[in-house]
């Protein structure tokens, strides 16, 4: 029995008729069902139940059909991964990442990711709203947080974790917080998301965690903001690392609380690369989530040293 044989199988399955098959081949009808009653032969049972108005899978046939798409399919991304280690990536790819994120570690890349992939055209989405993927036809997008779910697939590039930092000039001619209760006598700067507005949670090195209440009279919306303001010398913010290592070792902000774990919603957070659940991987999202692991992991080390 050769795969053609078994495509027709399942191509009369989805048709739900010899004569829509036959149409989709471009073959007669008796044709098609000389080559079913054949495979039929070789599997020894009925694969599908024929009257003269209906057809319908048997028992047996369901779970032959059942498997055999899953074997078809992967026997043809088998072929399209071959196929593609040769091909250069083209037309259109659509990306989307919050707004800080994308501003932060995705536009440096730009200029690499352009030397590498020339015939490739890019739309970045910087949002911070979470774009549903299949309706916005978008091709990956980067979220951050505890993990994933729903119909997306996709793959972990670094673990997250937050800092409460402060700027120099803050600090300046006050007392610096000792321990993370120090913080609810202070204005912080607040995140307007419920979860980062209110309270923040400390894990210490034995494990045991500390909720505190916070409050201030600046809210902003966007961490690019935050941070920006917390360089200012506007007063404490909690923020992400991957945003601001970098100002920790220029000094343009202190670590308040370094033997501290910090956080508004979980202690256990990463940066994701996430895609439509697909039978077939396109050779740009695959070529383009590889380059992203490969610089935005690099990029995370670089930073924390």
């Amino acid at each position: 029995m050769d795969i053609n044989s078994i495509r027709l199988v399942i191509e009369v399955d989805r048709q739900a008729s010899f004569a829509g098959a036959a149409r989709q081949r471009d073959v007669d009808p008796s044709s098609v069902s000389r080559m079913i009653a054949q495979v039929e032969a070789e599997l020894g049972f009925r694969i599908f139940q024929r009257t003269t108005r209906s057809m319908s899978l048997t028992e047996a046939g369901e779970r032959y059909v059942r498997r055999a798409e899953l074997v078809l399919q992967e026997l043809d991304a088998a072929a399209e991964e071959a196929t593609a280690l040769g091909t250069i990536p083209r037309g259109r790819l659509r990306a989307t990442a919050s707004v800080a994120f994308g501003n932060r570690c995705l536009v440096p890349l730009l200029p690499e990711f352009r030397a590498e992939f020339p015939q490739l055209q890019l739309e970045l989405i910087l949002t911070d709203s979470n774009l549903d993927l299949v309706s916005e036809g978008i091709d990956l997008a980067i979220r951050l947080g505890p993990g994933f779910s729903g119909d997306l697939v996709g793959a972990k590039l670094f673990d997250t974790r937050y800092r409460v930092c402060a700027s120099s000039a803050f600090l300046r001619g006050k007392p610096r917080p000792r321990r993370p209760a120090d913080l609810s006598a202070m204005s912080c700067l607040l995140f307007t998301f419920p979860d980062f507005r209110s309270r923040w949670l400390f894990r210490d090195r034995r494990g045991e965690i500390t909720e505190v209440a916070v409050q201030g009279d600046l809210l902003l919306s966007n961490a690019l903001a935050l941070r920006d303001c917390a360089r200012a010398g506007l007063g404490p913010a909690l923020l992400p690392d991957w945003l601001i290592d970098e100002d920790i070792v220029g000094k343009r902000l202190v670590d308040l609380f370094p033997d501290w774990q910090v956080t508004a919603t979980t202690f256990d957070t990463a940066a994701y690369v996430l895609y439509p659940n697909r039978a077939f991987l396109p050779v740009k999202v695959r070529r383009t989530i590889d380059f992203l692991r490969r610089h935005l992991v690099k990029q995370a080390k670089r930073a924390r040293r």
